[in-house]
């Protein structure tokens, strides 16, 4: 898992990246978690059936281009808005995963113009408690082995996702991929570790329908942290999937995409 080519690559604010486009309605961008994205995501095949879906593999990851510029989530936001505006996408649903999430509430508090409705699923990138307490576990302080049972619920489920983590198996270019998107989160999410400071005191600014979806038993932000991040919003909402973890939509992809589908459908009261 996290190992296939997207079909097809595009230019974006001057650098090649892999974007997949599929469906018809509404348009939605979907922003992958820190391993990476497959094209054969479950979450964007169920909500390819409702909306258009953007779903690019961010700089730096897949085969994506990141030019020496690029090297921070501030930029990776700027970026995004020049995605944004070249595909005139306009009523957009932006969902973001774990970093993916992290992006997406950086990028509507730049601005809800364009932007409908915010989907956060097991979302990083804020900090609520003191400085001598620590909100994410330190992912950068685990070894790749560690990975399926501190990201999946279910570590069988973890295992068959990441290809058993075989990497003799697995070709030059498999590899090389796997290897570009841990070192690419690694770039953007360092240091502080998968957070912004300033986050929390901007997400204010948001003033749309906010979900924030959660793996009930998420090892890596704790349900409590989803909880404080949708107060965070104006108008915020929180949702449990019971018996899923971080990569929770990967494990229980119906669940979650009914989720985010029943939201997406559902007139709150500031769109009405």
């Amino acid at each position: 898992m996290f190992i296939t080519p997207l079909p097809e690559t595009k230019i974006v604010a001057g650098q090649q990246v892999e974007l997949l486009i599929r469906g018809e309605g509404q348009n939605l961008l979907f922003l992958h978690a820190g391993h990476g994205f497959e094209p054969d995501d479950p979450l964007v095949a169920a909500l390819s059936r409702h909306y258009r879906v953007y779903a690019p593999s961010h700089p730096g990851f897949g085969a994506s281009d990141r030019p020496d510029h690029l090297n921070s989530v501030e930029d990776l936001v700027f970026f995004y808005l020049d995605l944004i505006e070249q595909f005139d996408l306009r009523d957009l649903i932006v969902v973001g995963v774990s970093f993916g999430g992290w992006l997406a509430a950086e990028l509507a508090t730049r601005g809800t113009g364009r932007i409908a409705k915010l989907v956060l699923i097991d979302a990083v990138g804020v900090k609520f408690s003191g400085r001598e307490t620590r909100d994410i576990v330190d992912i950068f302080a685990t070894t790749i082995e560690q990975i399926p049972g501190l990201f999946f619920h279910d570590e069988q489920i973890g295992m068959r996702q990441f290809g058993g983590l075989d990497f003799k198996a697995m070709s030059l270019a498999s590899t090389t991929r796997f290897a570009r998107n841990r070192e690419s989160i690694l770039l953007f999410g360092w240091s502080p570790t998968l957070y912004n400071p300033k986050l929390l005191r901007r997400l204010y600014r948001v003033h749309v329908p906010v979900l924030v979806l959660w793996g009930a038993e998420d090892q890596i932000v704790a349900t409590s942290y989803g909880k404080q991040y949708a107060a965070a919003f104006e108008h915020g909402v929180y949702r449990e999937v019971a018996g899923a973890g971080h990569y929770g939509y990967l494990e229980k992809p119906a669940e979650f995409a009914a989720a985010v589908t029943e939201f997406l459908a559902t007139k709150s009261p500031v769109e009405v």
